[in-house]
């Protein structure tokens, strides 16, 4: 991931699961605009797999996790 990217909103989804940070990511972000980047926060691993696949069918542009401590850090530029 390229930590470089400053993200434009943050969503903690931390304590929900498959398919609740999914759900807030996708709310989360079309309030945004084009080429902004939203920070998902969760602690489900289910991220690893669901994010890249979201993102592919809807388009967006997965940059990336990071996992520290069981905890997982993503970044999703809006397309």
């Amino acid at each position: 991931m390229r930590l470089d990217v400053k993200p434009d909103a943050t969503v903690d989804t931390r304590g929900t699961y498959c398919p609740m940070p999914i759900v807030l990511a996708k709310q989360a972000i079309e309030k945004l605009a084009e080429g902004s980047v939203l920070q998902v926060f969760s602690d489900d691993d289910g991220v690893l797999k669901d994010f890249p696949d979201w993102c592919a069918r809807t388009g967006h542009e997965y940059l990336g996790t990071v996992e520290e401590d069981g905890e997982y850090r993503s970044l999703i530029r809006r397309r």
